[in-house]
């Protein structure tokens, strides 16, 4: 097992991973930047190394200031969270090359899956059914003939990262080319990388993605999956599981199609696989994240496993069969709600001080912020997420919309109030969601 683990990365997800270590009894390094200098997790570290000014190109995103934390520290293991760096290959291989070890999937294993191109031809290759897409966009090149065989309307999507981040809608030819440069813009300042690729947008899809976990050793299985349907701007707000309304033996057969590719690649920690769902419950592949998700608490609920430590021990060389219980149901209805400091309408974020912040009490909350702090326009507004377990999904939602009401946030604007609307709209209740949904509610 891990001696000592600096995590890169900042936030509900800091903190998250800080709670993991310290269950395992494994030493924690908090790596944080200058605007992030007061958050109150950086406490619960054992140890704290400043690797940087706000900006994340200048700490999070920076590689040498990175691996010179790591070196400096001295420890054996670097968490990198979800986002920045998480999903560099590069970065993982300069990891294992000082000797620590990089908390996630092989670099092998990342390069091959989390660029998105190559995660489609393999998932392809695999069987796994794929949607309309492109090749990877070469810099300078136009993208009309491979939008025109594809057909309008379509995303510009960056190749590496996730999140959301960095994909525009181009609804015609005229819309293109900004698209373009725009998508590969945001995706060079998010990712460090700015490779782009085209996909046909599906209108009114459902996202429902599979959690995979593997070993070393061959072994991997799909852990339920997550209905992601809700979002804003490409990025989920609101996730549950399981996925209301599909049929289970349609997940069943399509979990157990997963699990057979990831074995078959050798995966060897966490990811998720992510999926288009049309209203006959028809999958079509999506992309694969090679890291922990944001929501990974919803299935931790629903399956009684910390995913956190399970990832931490399956680096450390654990095979999956003790990791995992001889036994795993799933187990009633869990929910997850994301509380941004953004204009509840139009969704843009609303930096400042948080003057009040009183999270509700009695239910798993994951935040990185306390009353006082500053929440800065660096890096993505996320202050909480607020997770319900309960026996049916009725319960789970009643129960978050009462834990959001009770949600105090004042000095900066927040989404409470359009997820309130969403989660007592007559669509959502009934299980009838789409990423388009909370569009027709939020005007």
């Amino acid at each position: 097992m891990f001696r000592k683990v600096l995590i890169a990365n900042r936030g509900a997800i800091a903190a998250r991973v800080l709670r993991a270590l310290h269950g395992l009894g494994i030493q924690s390094v908090a790596a944080f930047s200058e605007a992030d200098a007061a958050l109150p997790y950086l406490d619960s570290a054992n140890e704290k190394i400043c690797i940087g000014p706000g900006p994340a190109r200048e700490s999070y995103l920076n590689v040498e200031r990175t691996l010179q934390a790591l070196r400096d520290s001295r420890a054996d293991g670097l968490h990198p969270g979800y986002g920045f760096l998480s999903e560099n290959p590069a970065f993982a291989e300069r990891v294992n090359g000082t000797g620590a070890r990089f908390i996630g999937p092989s670099p092998t294993v990342i390069e091959a899956m989390g660029h998105k191109t190559r995660a489609r031809d393999i998932a392809d290759r695999h069987g796994i059914p794929i949607g309309l897409g492109s090749a990877l966009l070469p810099n300078g090149t136009g993208p009309l003939n491979a939008a025109r065989t594809i057909g309008f309307p379509l995303l510009v999507k960056p190749a590496a990262g996730g999140g959301g981040i960095g994909m525009i809608v181009a609804h015609n030819e005229s819309e293109l080319t900004g698209a373009v440069d725009r998508a590969r813009s945001l995706a060079e300042r998010g990712f460090g990388n700015g490779d782009v690729y085209l996909e046909r947008l599906l209108e009114r899809p459902r996202h429902i993605e599979f959690q995979v976990i593997g070993d070393q050793y061959g072994a991997a299985t799909v852990l339920f999956e997550r209905d992601c349907s809700i979002q804003r701007r490409h990025q989920k707000i609101i996730e549950e599981a399981p996925a209301p309304g599909v049929p289970r033996d349609h997940i069943q057969r399509m979990s157990e199609q997963i699990a057979r590719m990831a074995s078959a690649l050798a995966y060897d920690n966490l990811g998720t696989v992510e999926m288009l769902c049309d209203v006959q419950g028809n999958f079509t592949f999506l992309e694969m994240n090679t890291r922990l998700q944001v929501e990974h608490g919803v299935t931790e609920e629903v399956a009684d496993v910390d995913l956190v430590q399970s990832q931490i021990r399956l680096a450390a060389g654990v095979p999956l069969a003790k990791v995992l219980p001889s036994s795993i149901k799933l187990d009633g209805h869990a929910i997850e709600a994301r509380v941004y400091a953004e204009d509840p309408k139009r969704f843009l974020p609303s930096p400042g001080r948080l003057t009040r912040f009183r999270p509700p009490l009695g239910v798993r909350v994951e935040t990185g912020y306390a009353e006082g702090c500053m929440v800065t326009p660096f890096y993505d507004p996320l202050l909480a997420k607020i997770i319900i377990h309960e026996r049916s999904r009725n319960e789970a939602v009643r129960h978050l919309i009462s834990a959001l009401e009770a949600f105090e946030i004042e000095g900066v604007r927040n989404n409470v109030p359009a997820l309130v609307a969403v989660l007592r709209s007559e669509s959502f209740g009934a299980g009838r969601v789409h990423t388009g949904l909370i569009g027709e509610i939020v005007r």
